[in-house]
């Protein structure tokens, strides 16, 4: 299965800096998304030595007789052990975590991904959008147990609020699973700042009606800024031909 893939951030319109990082693997390999916290400086370096951490290890071990569920769980935590250890060395930076999607191709017929809060894996399949990942927030929790709805779930006060992200020495699960995929396809990951400002059945009619991925990435991130643009905005956008 041959791949297309782009990547594309903006700070959005509101915020003066990125606090998003992303990492597009030129051979097609593997994809990463993180969105960072905690202040101006801290969010800033929590999403980038995320990225790095995990690109490193991805790349040192990707020939190695772990399995992709394995590699994908290491590499996460050296990410999170990498945030931890800047945070020693750097006090003022200590409430500062980020959320990550990582989506590798060690076998292209079957890839698997895996994340730390609500930074987003979709797939877009025959014009219908299926969030695969699941948001570690507390509103998600909510939604699940059926305590709130899935229109007070949109505007909640507490959406943003995660109940798992690197950077926090409790962090004890990672979630990692293989991906359904078929020629055709496209997986988009994402952090919120798109999601926040355009819902899944807007973010489907895009990818239905823009065939080429540089184009439609591009398109989501000005759809998002229309709509007000209120935080970071990142798209990778992998398509399966």
């Amino acid at each position: 299965m041959k791949l297309k893939f782009t990547g594309v951030s903006d700070p959005g319109l509101i915020r003066s800096n990125n606090q998003d990082a992303y990492y597009v693997d030129q051979e097609g390999r593997f994809f990463i998304v993180a969105d960072g916290m905690g202040g101006h400086a801290g969010g800033e370096q929590a999403s980038r030595i995320a990225t790095v951490a995990i690109q490193e290890h991805l790349v040192a071990n990707w020939n190695t007789s772990s399995s992709d569920e394995q590699l994908l769980e290491s590499a996460l935590q050296k990410a999170n052990e990498a945030i931890l250890l800047d945070q020693q060395n750097h006090p003022e930076r200590a409430d500062m975590g980020t959320t990550v999607v990582v989506v590798v191709f060690r076998s292209p017929q079957s890839p698997w991904c895996a994340h730390v809060g609500d930074s987003r894996l979709y797939r877009f399949r025959n014009s219908s959008l299926e969030q695969i990942s699941e948001d570690h927030t507390w509103v998600a929790r909510a939604l699940k147990m059926g305590e709130i709805k899935p229109d007070e779930a949109r505007i909640h006060p507490f959406r943003h609020v995660l109940s798992r992200c690197l950077g926090r020495e409790d962090l004890n699960q990672i979630d990692a699973q293989p991906l359904n995929v078929t020629p055709g396809d496209r997986l988009l990951l994402c952090s919120d700042g798109l999601t926040e400002e355009l819902d899944d059945f807007h973010i489907a009619n895009y990818l239905k009606d823009i065939p080429l991925v540089e184009k439609a990435a591009l398109t989501l991130v000005e759809a998002a800024k229309e709509q007000g643009g209120h935080d970071n905005i990142t798209v990778v956008l992998v398509a399966l031909d």
